[in-house]
């Protein structure tokens, strides 16, 4: 059973409380973690002795920083000041203040005694960065072999007219001294760390979780906290934050090191998952989804309509009827409803998946095999091109599903996680989805996909989102 933090922890003044008191985080250590933060706002942070390690294509801007420094500034400040001035090099000093915001002295002279009180924020250390969007500085900087020495080399590389000086109040720690604070900043600054690394979701508002993680019904997780790979939160547990729960001492297969972590910096400056986001209990957003959803199903219908008979046929005569497949699928609340299919397996299908239960190759609840028996001549054609689905626009109409939202599944699959359950059930199952455009069908990670993506999509759906997830089905369909 994972420990769980009282109330009181989360309000003590020790920062090392909300970090990990040891091992890593998804799969990271402190400095990767914090690289990773950076990353997700689409900035590499370059460090010296990593000669090679500069991505040339990608990265908005790079960060120059020590071999153990840790930072927090305002970005926006620096990104304007970048805009308006046009510098080839940022040179940024950090200001780090004390936390405590009043001091007082008391002062001897000759028998009497005074106070002196303060009311400023005494500074703490004050620490040089540098911001480039240059990744010929980058390398320089990678290159050298201590930060004396790379500020040396970008200093020969950029005249004194392309050099701009700024000074910011932030935050600067270094590793081994008080690294351990940068984490109680994170906690509370990082908000989309799924953007560099895709095996999280957000369980709710502030608690990111690694899809290797179990949270059992009944625990109670109150942001902010992360909790690492391989946990497991039984369901008289209450997590209180900010806490951070490393990841599982005994290791978990599959979980990508931090620092060897490749960074898809296309993904981090489009990303699918940055969808706005949107209230499923608005009244009017649901009223404009239903009637997109009525009007695109009556134009799909009525443009296919006239396949419905060469499908028919074909279907009856390699395997005769029945020409449709219903299947009892769960919707809004959980309640039941049919799923229209074209039949694309034999009729004894069912009876076969016993029989074929040891060639399973998903992960979780699903039953998928690569090249399955039971699937007719017809019915391989119909899933390619997956005009097997298009009498599921009639559920659509009917109200049952929505063109666009999680897959309809049956009561048994969504036993699987509660929270996902919950969660996928709060709005219409859709025809196609973010999981179906974005899974990869990797060995064992199918299940754990499906959780992210349908998770991401309740969180963040849009009608522009919707469009999208549209879009890229159609991209698929013609590729395929």
């Amino acid at each position: 059973m994972t420990q769980a933090a009282t109330p009181e922890d989360a309000t003590k003044a020790d920062e090392a409380s909300t970090a990990p008191k040891r091992g890593r985080v998804w799969g990271a250590d402190i400095i990767s973690l914090h690289d990773l933060f950076w990353a997700s706002r689409c900035i590499q942070v370059v460090r010296p002795g990593r000669a090679g390690s500069v991505h040339k294509h990608g990265p908005a801007l790079y960060l120059l920083l020590g071999e153990t420094q840790l930072v927090h500034f305002p970005l926006d400040l620096a990104l304007k000041r970048l805009h308006w001035a046009s510098p080839r090099l940022l040179r940024m000093r950090v200001v780090t203040h004390d936390q405590v915001d009043y001091t007082e002295q008391v002062e001897h002279d000759a028998g009497n005694a005074r106070f002196r009180r303060s009311y400023r924020r005494p500074v703490e250390r004050s620490d040089r960065v540098w911001l480039t969007a240059e990744a010929q500085i980058a390398s320089r900087w990678s290159e050298a072999g201590s930060v004396n020495t790379a500020r040396r080399e970008i200093r020969s590389m950029v005249q004194r007219d392309e050099l701009d000086s700024v000074v910011y109040e932030g935050e600067s720690y270094d590793t081994p001294h008080d690294g351990n604070r940068w984490f109680t900043s994170a906690l509370s600054q990082w908000k989309t760390p799924n953007a560099v690394i895709p095996e999280l979701y957000e369980y709710q508002p502030g608690v990111w979780v690694h899809e290797t993680s179990e949270i059992s019904p009944g625990a109670r997780l109150i942001g902010p906290v992360w909790v690492g790979a391989g946990q497991r939160i039984d369901g008289d547990s209450v997590v209180v934050g900010p806490v951070i729960l490393p990841d599982a001492e005994q290791g978990i297969d599959g979980v990508a090191d931090g620092a060897s972590r490749r960074i898809d910096w296309d993904l981090v400056r489009s990303p699918h998952w940055s969808l706005p986001s949107l209230s499923t209990g608005g009244t009017w957003r649901r009223f404009i989804k239903r009637v997109f959803d009525i009007a695109f199903s009556l134009c799909v219908l009525v443009g296919t309509l006239p396949l419905f008979i060469p499908i028919m046929i074909a279907i009856y005569a390699e395997d005769g009827r029945p020409f449709f497949f219903a299947h009892k699928r769960q919707t809004l609340g959980g309640r039941e409803f049919p799923c229209l299919k074209f039949r694309t397996m034999r009729r004894d299908a069912e009876k076969m998946k016993e029989q074929l239960a040891t060639s399973n190759a998903a992960d979780g609840p699903q039953f998928f095999i690569e090249n399955d028996p039971r699937v007719t001549r017809v019915g391989r054609f119909l899933r390619r091109t997956q005009l097997d689905e298009l009498p599921q626009f009639l559920n659509v109409l009917m109200g049952h599903m929505s063109v666009v939202g999680p897959r309809p599944s049956p009561d048994n699959e969504n036993q699987y996680c509660p929270a996902w359950r919950e969660a996928r059930l709060s709005v219409r199952p859709g025809i196609t989805g973010l999981w179906q455009v974005s899974r990869t069908r990797e060995p064992q990670t199918d299940f754990q996909e499906w959780i992210r993506y349908d998770l991401e999509y309740v969180q963040h759906h849009s009608f522009v989102g919707d469009l999208r997830i549209i879009a890229e089905t159609i991209r698929h369909m013609i590729r395929s």
